[in-house]
């Protein structure tokens, strides 16, 4: 399959796809199924740019097919506390929800809420932005630490210089260096080196080499009634005195992922996708290839190896088999999906401190439980409620956080597994896309 050469698609294959689906028992609507390919065929030959006049949203024509705005103005009320703002005239910014979030048709059982943000800031050097951008991060984490309905977890700003260790957990060079908010309250960190010893690596250090710079929160969604992961990617430029825009971590983003919420920033968004290179669309397919190698032989993960390749197959118009595999993260089982991120974010909170509702955590450890039961079945079934019967035992008494790791552990396990074996099966019976992954994996890394 050659990455970036849409083609229309072969109405054999579509049917092929269908008989597969029927005979896998996954419920795939034929005349649904063939208008969004119809859809995916008219929007590749198509502009860029799509705004939704009515919400107000923006994005490529690819990522927009995907979206749908009922939650909208909840993903807006978090972004008042994951977004930047801008800086007139030298920084502005534009905010955006991806992965999942974005996909919002499709994604029945979101994990996460990810957004995230291109930021370009105009300096007269890359010092000089890179420190505006740590500026801006230091502030932001310091003024959403903590406040009504929403904790900090972590930074990720600075890159590793050496091998070392971070919490007994090595980090390898150039990794990107992990701040909690008491750190970067302090302005730096502790690391063990290889011999042993201990280095200390400030903000200021950090500064040098940006790298890829993330934030993340624990957060209080009031819509749903439930707590969720919110996290920021950024997408970082320098823009100098010339008129040359720079990527800070040296790889500007392809826009494929994102549905950007504010159409004021969309000027923003123009100029700077304008610096994608042609070979961006094989570029991007060429990178998720590598992941679904990675996720398939090194790391086996056939959760994150579906939505690679559904990423994947609607760039280089191999659209029978996306349309397949999106009707897949519409089945309960991928629930369990939601349920291995969301025990890290409820551990999180209920270690926070944080006046996070205990009542509202239970209710949504009810939800899991209730989430598992449909998803498995026999001793899978009886393993995983235990976990979270006692997971929420501890959380409505604030029990300890060690005392939790091990039914964390076990719900995670489980909850994977069954992830994996599910998608591995569904994939695996399709003969275009098992074909696909064998040839994948024949790849040297």
């Amino acid at each position: 399959m050659e990455p970036g050469k849409p083609k229309a698609a072969d109405p054999d294959a579509i049917a092929k796809v269908i008989e597969s689906a029927q005979r896998l028992g996954v419920e795939i609507d034929e005349r649904e199924a063939k208008e969004w390919v119809a859809a995916m065929e008219a929007e590749a030959s198509g502009g860029d740019l799509v705004v939704d006049v009515n919400t107000g949203v923006y994005g490529s024509r690819v990522s927009m097919l995907d979206f749908a705005p009922a939650d909208l103005a909840r993903f807006r009320e978090m972004g008042k506390i994951v977004g930047f703002d801008d800086r007139p005239p030298n920084v502005l910014t534009a905010l955006s929800i991806s992965g999942s979030a974005a996909q919002s048709k499709i994604n029945t059982f979101p994990a996460d809420c990810d957004f995230f943000e291109r930021i370009n800031i105009k300096a007269e050097s890359r010092e000089e932005a890179c420190s505006i951008l740590a500026d801006m991060i230091r502030e932001k984490a310091l003024a959403t630490a903590s406040g009504p309905g929403h904790r900090l977890w972590e930074v990720k700003f600075g890159q590793h210089p050496v091998e070392a260790k971070k919490g007994g957990k090595p980090v390898g060079v150039k990794s990107p260096m992990s701040w909690t908010p008491d750190e970067v309250r302090a302005g730096q960190m502790e690391v063990e080196l290889m011999d042993g010893s201990r280095a200390t690596y400030t903000w200021a250090d950090a500064t040098r080499d940006p790298g890829w710079c993330k934030l993340d929160w624990v957060i209080a969604d009031s819509s749903r009634g439930k707590l969720a992961n919110a996290s920021n990617v950024l997408d970082t430029t320098w823009e100098a005195p010339d008129g040359s825009i720079v990527p800070l971590d040296g790889f500007l983003d392809p826009a494929f992922q994102e549905v950007y919420l504010d159409t004021d920033s969309a000027p923003l968004f123009k100029k700077l996708v304008k610096e994608l290179s042609a070979d961006t669309v094989d570029d991007y397919v060429e990178a998720l290839e590598h992941e679904i190698w990675k996720y398939t032989v090194e790391h086996p993960s056939y959760g994150k190896v579906a939505r690679r390749l559904y990423n994947v197959f609607r760039m280089n118009g191999h659209y029978a088999e996306a349309a397949f595999i999106r009707e897949l993260f519409d089945e309960p089982i991928t629930a369990l999906y939601q349920v291995a991120a969301l025990i890290q974010t409820l551990d999180d909170a209920a270690n926070s401190g944080e006046d996070f509702d205990s009542e509202t955590m239970t209710e949504q450890v009810d939800k899991l439980i209730m989430s598992a039961i449909q998803a498995l079945d026999g001793p899978a079934e009886a393993e995983m409620v235990g976990h979270l019967l006692r997971l929420r035992d501890s959380i409505a008494r604030r029990g300890d956080a060690a005392a939790r790791a091990g039914d964390m552990s076990g719900i995670s396990d489980v909850a994977m597994k069954a992830v994996n074996d599910y998608f591995e099966r569904m994939l695996r019976s399709v003969p275009e896309i098992d074909a696909y992954l064998q040839e994948i994996a024949r790849r040297a890394p």
